[in-house]
């Protein structure tokens, strides 16, 4: 399964933000990174560089590569709503970004390795694909064997985020994907109409 591996920190000062979470690596050295990052003067940025970096850092956050970003985008595109809103939406319902909202684990790439390790059930079932798409209604849970693990009790103690549109019973250990979230209760810093513009050219 192809996915992002490198460093994390890298990125998230090439885009200026915090992408990954918090991050002290971040918080020591928020400026590019390269030996002239501080010191480096950006003309400005032509429209297309603009429309580029926001997919970049879109594609980063949710931890997908382009030929699923561009299917995401195909998808909404082919719906009935707004295609940006639709395509933020479609990254919120995949099962690894949902059991990092549900504070399973501290990070997407961390969800997304619970996943794949057959960790997490879906409706009482086994899933082990990060991209499966969760449905409203759905509820997302950790296996029973694997509710002794350190690592998703040392996650769980240390979440404090509550999302409107996402509900979790610490005593089973299990969530529900109540709905799909509206664009402005989704966190992210995205301007999703600079990927629309951007895949319409």
């Amino acid at each position: 399964m192809a996915r992002y591996t490198g460093p994390t920190s890298k990125i998230a000062r090439k885009f200026g933000e915090a992408i990954y979470g918090e991050d002290k690596a971040f918080d020591k050295k928020s400026y590019p990174p390269g030996q002239h990052g501080q010191n480096r003067r950006r003309g400005k940025q032509s429209e297309y560089s603009v429309q580029l970096m926001e997919k970049q850092k879109a594609k980063y956050t949710y931890g997908i590569l382009e030929k699923q970003f561009r299917n995401l985008f195909g998808k909404a595109n082919r719906s009935k709503g707004v295609t940006g809103e639709v395509l933020l939406q479609l990254c919120e319902s995949r099962l690894d970004n949902v059991v990092f909202r549900m504070g399973i684990a501290p990070t997407r790439r961390g969800a997304r390795q619970l996943v794949s390790h057959r960790h997490i059930t879906v409706n009482g079932e086994l899933v082990n694909i990060p991209s499966y798409s969760l449905k409203a209604g759905d509820v997302v849970g950790v296996r029973e064997k694997s509710k002794s693990l350190q690592a998703i009790g040392d996650a769980l103690s240390a979440n404090s985020k509550v999302y409107e549109w996402i509900s979790w019973n610490s005593e089973k250990m299990e969530g529900i994907y109540i709905s799909i979230p509206e664009r402005m209760q989704i966190p992210e810093n995205i301007k999703e109409q600079l990927i629309v513009e951007l895949y319409s050219k």
